[in-house]
């Protein structure tokens, strides 16, 4: 692995660090992108699922014969076709000390646990007869009491979703040294507690759930095209949980994915079902979701019931944080639902503070409701609004400037590296420069002028900080994949996936500057399993540590090659073979100290054309690569928020926002700019709009848009981003990633800046979401 990069990244238009546009911009502008919708194969037929109208309930039969009749229905399929195939089941594939896991089948036999829990599917000539067919399947359900909060389902008295889980608890999780984080609260001078919700979401990616199964009768060979977040993974899960064969006999294609957020990243029982009924009938089936179904079976993020606790000295120093939390499964375990509340609370609740002792208890139960996954951080955003909203609140009892509290308990940079209490080891960062940064760029000293003149208007003004630091995903190993094509041009192959982040430009520009290949001439290989040897897929904020480390080593394996095919070509020693990436004219090898060379590319063409090669000359510059293991990074920053609030609505505006951030070395600012923005924009959703709501029945209540509120561009405010890049050392391009940054800042600084408002009015702590509804009610409490 090269120690630096060759080139100063200012002088290359293409380079690190230069705001290149997405590649792939011109083409889903002109709307000619390939989403898994646009594809209609020949022969095609059509696929309905059945869901559960029920919460929880007792399956006696499905009665499908009248479904049968309908015209242009061809089949009709349950959960007692697919176990005769012999298929497997869905589960959660993380490993913790404690789990029960539950095998979930792809269609419900015995019990229903959700609403929209799939129970049956109808295959039709066209997407109308299957919907008809689908409404015509009658199943017999006995309803059975339903639970819907973490909390609620601990109660001894609550309804039992398993046999084998009594008290509907998977897993009780703990972390920490309890003894000493007592001693430390018993000692305190002051303790802080506070009850907080991580209110449940729904995903609502742009793009709904679609995929198109195809069996290969002759070969034995199933096709699944479907939009996901990593190929490789997915195809694993799928051919070796569910179909039960040899990874080879399944190929996944992902064209364009309009979003995902962690939802899209696993195997869903949709899924099977297409691949059975391919198989079965012997024609392709597709599957396309609607809002509605989307809503009740697309796994859902968040949904914690937190009792968060700080302990600290007469100087406000940090001496232990606790967390004691319910974490709501849903009716199934996800691939990776207990991970959020427990292990993602442990390594972020840290964030950028000394914090000498960390506590956190988790219990994980399932409820009668959609099942919950990984949602843009993962219980990254959440660790640090637990720990910001203890730390406002701790300085406003103890009368002390929550600014100078945050000083006092950074980490310092002559602390680095420095071993976190929640195990991670920080390589670097300077966390109080950035809070200082940001308090400059928001006119910190102006604030009261604003807050003057907002008071004269008749509204509530308040100003929130949200200081964080999250914990990626470590990047695990990664395919970096090199081709020189016939054409002059090189293709990457990468086993993450671009659902939205555009990763063709970042990827192109490492390669562009560690091997000279001409920026127009680079092309991207991504959603095609069959092409992959290793991929961790999207997700964690670890692609371009990942992929953009993969690129780095794999040029540094061409130009290896490149000498020794140079060395041939131009009858010199490999030894005096020298490679300059950007050579006037293009990347080129010479031979040392003459002007005698020749041009990367026009190597690797005569490499092509060449009969007899001798040992030790490459047949081609082609690698295909493997990237091993890294540390995960630790991406931080401030965001400070100023709202206002009408006292006679409830209505909060943000009025300004400010984010200084440390995402290392940055590739592409645009791109990074975006992804910070969206962020952003998700944790505004969050704290004052989305509501996932629930009947004592189960129902879903807010199952629509009509119901369900998102923020718009009249909701936001413009941004201004700010880079403080302190490099990672745990990868070779210093990069830190930057996917869901803009959660784990945006969600405390727009609920501090909320409750700062409120604090006027004696109210000093509002939950997430603070629609107007919640906002005029606390208001109104304290009149």
């Amino acid at each position: 692995m090269p120690d630096s990069l060759p080139v100063d990244p200012s002088r290359l238009k293409f380079g690190i660090g230069q705001p290149v546009p997405r590649n792939e911009d011109p083409l889903l502008l002109r709307g000619q992108g390939r989403y898994t919708d646009d594809l209609q194969l020949p022969g095609q037929l059509w696929c309905v699922m059945v869901r559960s109208p029920y919460a929880h309930g007792v399956l006696r039969g499905i009665d499908t014969s009248a479904a049968k009749e309908v015209p242009g229905v061809v089949a009709v399929f349950t959960g007692e076709d697919l176990q005769a195939a012999g298929y497997g089941t869905l589960r959660c594939t993380i490993s913790l000390p404690g789990l029960t896991n539950i095998e979930r089948p792809v269609l419900a036999t015995d019990k229903v646990r959700f609403v929209g829990d799939p129970i049956a599917f109808v295959v039709a000539e066209t997407k109308e007869a299957a919907k008809d067919g689908a409404e015509a399947v009658l199943p017999d359900i006995d309803p059975l009491p339903a639970v819907t909060e973490a909390s609620a389902a601990a109660a001894p008295d609550a309804p039992q979703l398993y046999d084998h889980v009594p008290g509907n608890q998977v897993l009780d999780f703990h972390y920490g040294d309890a003894a000493k984080v007592a001693e430390a609260f018993s000692g305190a001078a002051h303790v802080t507690r506070l009850s907080l919700r991580n209110n449940r979401v729904v995903v609502c990616a742009m793009e709904p759930r679609s995929a198109i199964g195809v069996y290969d009768a002759e070969e034995g060979r199933y096709t699944l095209h479907v939009g996901s977040q990593g190929v490789f993974g997915l195809r694993n899960q799928m051919a070796g949980d569910l179909l039960k064969v040899p990874v080879e006999k399944l190929r996944i294609l992902t064209g364009h994915v309009g979003g995902s957020f962690g939802m899209k990243a696993s195997a869903y029982p949709e899924y099977l079902c297409l691949l059975h009924a391919a198989k079965v009938l012997g024609r392709p089936v597709k599957w396309t979701d609607e809002r509605t179904g989307s809503f009740l079976s697309d796994q859902h993020g968040r949904d914690h019931e937190v009792n968060a606790e700080l302990a600290l000295d007469a100087e406000g120093r940090f001496l232990a944080v606790r967390l004691t939390s319910f974490a709501n499964m849903g009716g199934y375990l996800a691939t990776v639902g207990p991970l959020m509340g427990t292990l993602n609370f442990t390594r972020n609740v840290q964030s950028n503070y000394a914090t000498p002792l960390i506590e956190v208890a988790t219990r994980c139960l399932v409820t009668n409701t959609t099942p919950v996954s990984a949602y843009r951080g993962a219980g990254r955003p959440e660790g640090n609004y637990f720990m910001e909203r203890l730390i406002e609140t701790a300085a406003a009892e103890m009368g002390l400037d929550p600014i100078e509290m945050r000083r006092r308990n950074h980490i310092r940079p002559e602390q680095m590296p420095y071993a976190a209490a929640s195990g991670s080891n920080y390589d670097g960062g300077e966390f109080s420069a950035v809070l200082e940064e940001a308090m400059r760029a928001a006119d910190w000293e102006g604030y009261e002028a604003r807050k003057a003149e907002s008071t004269a208007r008749g509204f509530l003004r308040g100003r929130g900080v949200g200081n964080f630091l999250e914990c990626t995903a470590p990047p695990a190993k990664e395919m970096g994949g090199l081709r020189f094509g016939e054409d002059g041009s090189v293709t990457i192959v990468t086993g993450t996936l671009d659902y939205g982040q555009g990763h063709w430009t970042p990827f192109a520009q490492v390669l562009h500057q560690t091997l000279g290949i001409p920026f127009e001439r680079i092309r991207l290989v991504q959603g095609d399993s069959d092409q992959l040897i290793a991929g961790g897929g999207t997700g964690g904020s670890k692609s371009l540590m990942a992929s953009g480390a993969a690129i780095v080593e794999a040029s540094a394996l061409v130009v290896e090659k490149a000498r020794a095919a140079a060395a041939h070509v131009l009858e010199a020693a490999v030894a005096d073979i020298e490679f300059e990436p950007h050579a006037e004219g293009g990347a080129r090898l010479s031979i040392a100290g003459t002007d005698r060379g020749i041009g990367l590319l026009e190597l690797a063409q005569r490499l092509r054309t060449e009969t007899h090669l001798p040992d030790g000359v490459p047949e081609t510059l082609d690698v295909s690569h493997i990237f091993d293991q890294a540390p995960m990074a630790f991406p931080n920053g401030c965001h400070i928020a100023e709202v206002e609030i009408d006292p006679e609505t409830g209505v909060t505006r943000i009025d300004r926002y400010v984010t200084v951030n440390d995402f290392g070395v940055i590739v592409n600012p645009l791109l990074v700019q975006g992804q910070a923005h969206g962020g952003i924009v998700q944790g505004i959703g969050q704290a004052l709009m989305e509501r996932t709501a629930y009947s004592e029945d189960g129902q879903l209540l807010s199952g629509s848009y009509s119901d369900y509120a998102l923020p718009r561009a009249v909701d936001v405010p413009s941004f201004e981003f700010i880079s403080h890049a302190v490099p990672a050392k745990t990868n070779p391009l210093g990069a830190k990633g930057c996917g869901e940054a803009g959660c784990a800042g945006s969600l405390p600084a727009v609920m501090n800046a909320v409750v700062d408002a409120l604090s006027a009015r004696g109210v000093t702590h509002i939950d997430m979401p603070a629609t107007p509804e919640t906002v005029w009610r606390a208001l109104h409490a304290h009149a």
